[in-house]
């Protein structure tokens, strides 16, 4: 089973004045995204910050363009998301569920909601009470089976600079209640940071991926019988990166983090599934 993954995509509304700016952003997002969306794969996913504010014509734009793909795309939602309307107009609009679960014969899969409502002031992570004790649930449930997390925020202490303020899911919410529970190997996915990482702590995997304007790259996940990989893929393509440092520098809501990129080990990594070892 494969799934393709990407990060803090910030498909922004731009200022037409800045000359060259609109067709910049047209042909970054458009050859980014046409590549991440032709690769073949079971589902794909966006961990949040898809859009750079979340108004409707960001959220419309970048929609449109996934959706000339004949694709399954969940996203994640991430704070940027929903700064600019609440969180049912953003859903009323990109067709998604706020948080979900779903399960095949490889693994358990779960789709968070990490992000604030409408609080440009605290780009921190929260979850309420009601989706904490779901996700309890589902990590119960889940068993010894894989469990694949997707969110935006990542938890307290575990990748890189989730340790910083408004770096993480808040620090007053016992995410490790939860994920203490799960029996085998569970895997977190986020972003939020805009830095590569990846840590092992207990029987969980947090895989952190950076900023698509930082690093014109994305993951891939494949899912086999012995263990689980996370590979990275860069476009290694001097046009793109030209034309996303002309886009981060000409923006509001974005900075370019100049240290995204990781290691390999930082970027790749395998995952046993009979045991809790760990492989880089």
């Amino acid at each position: 089973m494969k799934i393709a993954m990407i990060g803090d995509l910030h498909y922004p509304a731009i200022n037409e004045e800045v000359l060259g700016l609109k067709e910049a952003r047209t042909a970054f997002y458009e050859t980014f995204m046409n590549f991440f969306l032709d690769i073949e794969a079971d589902f794909h996913v966006s961990i949040g910050d898809l859009t750079n504010f979340g108004l409707p014509n960001e959220l419309e734009e970048i929609y449109s363009i996934i959706r000339q793909k004949d694709r399954t795309f969940y996203h994640a939602l991430g704070n940027h998301d929903v700064y600019a309307m609440t969180k049912k107009e953003v859903l009323a609009i990109t067709g998604q569920k706020q948080y979900h679960s779903f399960e095949n014969e490889k693994a358990v899969f779960a789709f968070l909601d990490t992000a604030r409502e409408m609080n440009y002031e605290d780009w921190g992570g929260w979850m309420d009470d009601e989706q904490l004790h779901w996700f309890e649930e589902v990590v119960a449930a889940s068993g010894s089976k894989p469990l694949l997390v997707f969110a935006h925020h990542p938890v307290y202490n575990t990748t890189t600079r989730s340790d910083g303020e408004k770096g993480s899911i808040h620090r007053d919410i016992d995410m490790w209640k939860v994920l203490s529970q799960k029996k085998g190997q569970g895997v977190y996915f986020n972003g939020h940071t805009h830095v590569d990482s990846i840590v092992q702590q207990n029987n969980w995997t947090f895989v952190q991926k950076s900023a698509c304007l930082d690093q014109q790259a994305l993951r891939v996940i494949e899912i086999g019988q012995e263990e689980i990989s996370v590979s990275a893929i860069d476009l290694d393509d001097d046009f793109l990166v030209e034309k996303a440092g002309f886009i981060a520098g000409n923006i509001p809501h974005f900075g370019p983090t100049p240290a995204a990129r990781g290691t390999q080990e930082q970027r790749e990594c395998r995952i046993p599934l009979n045991a809790a070892a760990y492989q880089l």
